[in-house]
């Protein structure tokens, strides 16, 4: 008796101890399926199919750089909005337009920086449609996501060193919102926000700054 009936001796022994069939050697292997009822894993969505709006003023500068080539790095595409040297410039300017492009649909997500991030958060939440979070750590990028759908995330370039600030994007990008309670009450922010921007007059006024630049 060689090696090969030794071990076919020894299964046959283990799966008669089991109760299980007899399955020869030679058998095709059967594909295994999941149970009923259990959905099969989702494919990851592609990436390089995910815009990121990336902006900072002078403060953020630096920071924007690295995090260009980071974010380039994961496979996802960029739509630099500036600034594009480190010379002093105004954050609104740079944050508005980060916001637009999400706000537009240009854009699947914005990440915008300045010295400390909150001037640039609050620019970004009075564009319609934006969810802007600032986030200085992992907790609270994986918050804003989750609990609160944001889609633009604000960095303060000054206040938080490089290998945080791309541990806090990869997490605001990565993590999914979750849906449930958190759904309903993201759906009343954006009820509040419709009583102030039901005005032509602002939409109107939006479109002419597009223009205008």
């Amino acid at each position: 008796m060689d090696e090969g009936q030794v071990r076919q001796l020894v299964r046959r022994s283990v799966y008669r101890s089991l109760g299980l069939p007899q399955v020869s050697e030679d058998a095709p292997t059967a594909a295994v399926e999941a149970p009923e009822g259990t959905a099969p894993p989702r494919p990851k969505a592609d990436p390089l199919a995910r815009t990121i709006a990336l902006g900072a003023d002078h403060g953020g500068y630096e920071l924007k750089e690295a995090l260009r080539v980071h974010l380039l790095d994961l496979g996802y595409a960029v739509r630099d909005c500036g600034a594009h040297t480190p010379d002093p410039v105004d954050y609104p300017d740079i944050a508005f337009e980060v916001a637009r492009q999400v706000s537009e649909g240009s854009a699947w997500r914005g990440l915008i920086i300045d010295g400390a991030g909150i001037g640039s958060a609050m620019v970004a939440n009075k564009v319609p449609g934006v969810r802007a979070a600032l986030c200085y750590d992992l907790s609270t990028a994986k918050n804003a996501r989750e609990h609160n759908d944001a889609n633009v995330l604000s960095l303060g370039g000054r206040l938080i060193g490089m290998g945080l600030a791309q541990e806090i994007v990869r997490t605001f990008l990565e993590t999914e919102f979750g849906g449930g309670r958190h759904a309903r009450r993201v759906e009343k922010i954006m009820e509040i926000e419709k009583r102030f921007t039901r005005n032509p007059a602002a939409a109107e006024s939006l479109k002419e700054d597009d223009t205008d630049g």
